[in-house]
């Protein structure tokens, strides 16, 4: 699911003296604005609510930063796995689940931990090689500025991946998934993404998604309903001639979220 693109194009419309901005691009009275997060709640809500498969919900830093974003997801009765920035404070969970340690970033957290704490772990076959990298998986609780006792927030994943050719750890992720489940499960969900980025360069590069040049509310609707219809007609005929494997077609897919 996409929320990148919004209807910021309203600014670009030169407004008559007789009428106004919304007027001139003909959007509704009924809609009104709405941020990047709340129109990705309001998808996912939906999505819950038409009962489209899929229990997890992949994001980038955009929506992974927002406390509000994860626990909506979470009251929706989701997991989720979304990116973080290094800034983002967090409380580490010892052995004895000991919440009395002051809040430090991530970022200082992932630098602490030393090169030794991370593992390298392989998430899927690329084209010519295996993807893999250094990862460090710890138990937190998160920092929110929500007035919540940290002691009260969930108990959650930090997963930290440690490039190659880096100086420090540079990529974080929290994760609600099962404690049970093994590292390398955890980081190959995580790394699915990936899927919802090639659709989107396949919409921009294939499809024109981005050529639009109107200015009005319908048009806009009309381009991008017909780029995702002759997506899904791609998608299809893919299905058709080159159909899943058993195993995985068994196996859930996660409600991907991507910005």
């Amino acid at each position: 699911m996409h929320t990148r693109i919004g209807l910021a194009m309203v600014a670009l419309i030169g407004v008559p003296a007789c009428g106004t901005a919304d007027e001139e691009a003909r959007i509704p009275a009924s809609v009104q604005y709405k941020s990047k997060i709340d129109l990705a709640l309001g998808m996912l809500e939906r999505a819950v609510r038409e009962g489209i498969p899929g229990d997890i919900v992949l994001a980038d830093p955009f929506y992974g930063n927002a406390h509000e974003f994860r626990e909506t997801v979470r009251l929706l009765g989701l997991d989720y796995a979304v990116g973080i920035e290094a800034r983002t404070k967090v409380v580490l969970l010892g052995g004895s689940d000991s919440e009395h340690c002051t809040p430090v970033s991530v970022g200082e957290l992932g630098r602490r931990l030393g090169r030794r704490a991370f593992r390298r772990i392989a998430w899927r076959e690329g084209t010519g090689r295996t993807l893999s990298s250094r990862f460090a998986l710890r138990r937190v609780r998160v920092a929110n500025r929500d007035g919540i006792p940290i002691a009260h927030h969930e108990r959650v994943w930090l997963l930290i991946e440690w490039l190659d050719g880096e100086r420090r750890p540079t990529k974080f992720a929290l994760t609600t998934l099962p404690a049970r489940m093994s590292r390398r499960e955890i980081v190959r969900i995580y790394k699915e993404r990936y899927r919802t980025e090639k659709v989107y360069e396949e919409l921009k590069g294939e499809l024109g998604l981005d050529h639009f040049e109107g200015r009005r509310f319908p048009g806009w609707h009309h381009h991008v309903t017909v780029a995702l219809s002759c997506y899904a007609f791609i998608v299809a005929e893919r299905a058709r001639h080159f159909s899943p494997s058993a195993e995985r077609t068994r196996s859930p897919a996660p409600l991907r979220l991507a910005a």
